[in-house]
């Protein structure tokens, strides 16, 4: 039930910046980054999670720090698709929270360039 839910919620989150973008006639800049960026932290995560699998420990992964930062500059819908998708990272509670931390900023940093009118 989770995993369908967070999934929906990202999908619909792209979509309505999208929407917004159209009904508001703004640029489409800030739903193509977000659909760009979360893109590529799906396919990111995807990486880490088949090193992970053929590897295990004893190869260089994918630094947790870089799959937050790829959430924290719009990617963190792909990042809660592919967690939940490919069952990657969904257990570690200190990741998981940290992943939620980055998704408040990023949702406070996009709705204050919004309130200043600087999108």
């Amino acid at each position: 039930m989770i995993k369908k839910t967070l999934i929906t919620f990202s999908l619909l989150f792209l979509a309505l910046l999208w929407l917004i973008s159209w009904q508001l006639n703004i640029t489409y800049f800030i739903a193509g980054t977000y659909s760009v960026a979360s893109l590529i932290s799906f396919l990111v995560y995807g990486w880490d999670k088949r090193l992970a699998m053929q590897h295990g420990e004893h190869v260089i992964r994918v630094p947790e720090r870089t799959l937050h930062i790829l959430g924290l500059i719009g990617g963190w819908p792909g990042s809660l698709i592919a967690q939940q998708w490919l069952r990657h990272k969904s257990k570690k509670r200190s990741f998981i929270a940290v992943l939620w931390l980055t998704i408040i900023v990023n949702g406070s940093a996009l709705s204050s360039l919004y309130y200043l009118q600087l999108i």
